[in-house]
């Protein structure tokens, strides 16, 4: 087998030109963009993501990569568009913001792996800044499917104001603790600590309850909540955030160092051979 194997290759992906049907404003340069894909809605798993571009413009070149935070259905019944969230602040995601619904976008996917469904009792989505984005479809995966019989979340931010979507998980019947830097909302302080009252909270009261922790935000956020959960014995599984240019595994822009089964560590492809992996498979810079 080559060494360059990869069990998510994007074989299965599909690529359409597709328009924006909802496309506002939701926090602070916080984003949310609705696409009518269903045949990316139908064949998604939580935690992959799509690559997108403005469809017919050469500017950025490369496309970027976005974690689909959710589907909806249509009157049919089926899944007929995805929802993703973005931050407006680069030469794709400024126009995108601006564009108007009925804009045409150009989106490829779905790609990557997904949340493991291993079962438990509960699971505790730990976000922080941008990192919500694949957690939504993951709880309500989790919730419907059966594999965890309690979902909550803990979403930090700098500042109530980046605060996106809380809303939604609320709705979707998930406990929500939110923590800002500032105090402006939410306990002030930052997630790995708010994790670690809520781990040892919950083996104090119950010693015996199965306990995941699913966790997507920056590098530092993840690498010290996997230390967390390495110190208290919870299974923890990361969604990294490594910047992607193609998606697909072909350029190599997107490796992050993952532990072997010889102890040693290899470069893997966030795109194919990610982006979800076993939080004590990294290795940290």
């Amino acid at each position: 087998m080559s060494n360059l194997h990869a069990a998510h290759y994007a074989d299965a992906m599909v690529r359409v030109d597709a328009p924006l049907i909802r496309n506002e404003a939701i926090a602070e340069n916080t984003h949310l963009l609705r696409v009518a894909a269903p045949e990316i809605a139908r064949t998604f798993r939580p935690g992959q993501f799509v690559m997108i571009r403005m469809t017919g413009v050469n500017a950025p070149l490369i496309g970027r990569a976005f974690a689909i935070y959710d589907v909806h259905l249509g009157a049919d019944g089926q899944p007929e568009s995805i929802d993703l969230i973005y931050l407006r602040k680069g030469a794709l995601t400024i126009p995108l913001s601006e564009a108007p619904v009925g804009t045409m976008v150009t989106v490829w996917g779905p790609l990557g792996n997904g949340f493991d469904d291993r079962p438990c009792d509960r699971l505790i989505m730990a976000v922080g800044g941008i990192g919500q984005t694949p957690m939504l479809a993951a709880g309500r995966d989790a919730t419907e499917r059966g594999w965890a019989q309690n979902v909550e979340l803990i979403y930090g931010a700098r500042r109530a104001s980046l605060l996106a979507g809380v809303e939604d998980f609320r709705s979707a019947g998930f406990d929500v603790t939110t923590c800002t830097d500032d105090g402006s909302e939410g306990r002030t302080a930052r997630v790995p600590d708010v994790l670690a009252d809520r781990l040892t909270e919950i083996q104090t009261e119950s010693p015996d309850t199965r306990i995941r922790v699913i966790t997507c935000g920056p590098e530092i956020m993840m690498e010290k909540s996997a230390e967390v959960c390495e110190r208290l014995g919870v299974d923890c599984q990361v969604s990294m955030e490594t910047p992607m240019a193609c998606g697909i595994g072909i350029c190599f822009s997107c490796v992050a160092k993952v532990k072997q089964d010889d102890g040693e560590w290899d470069y893997k492809r966030t795109c194919v051979e990610g982006p979800i992996f076993d939080a004590c498979k990294i290795v940290w810079d």
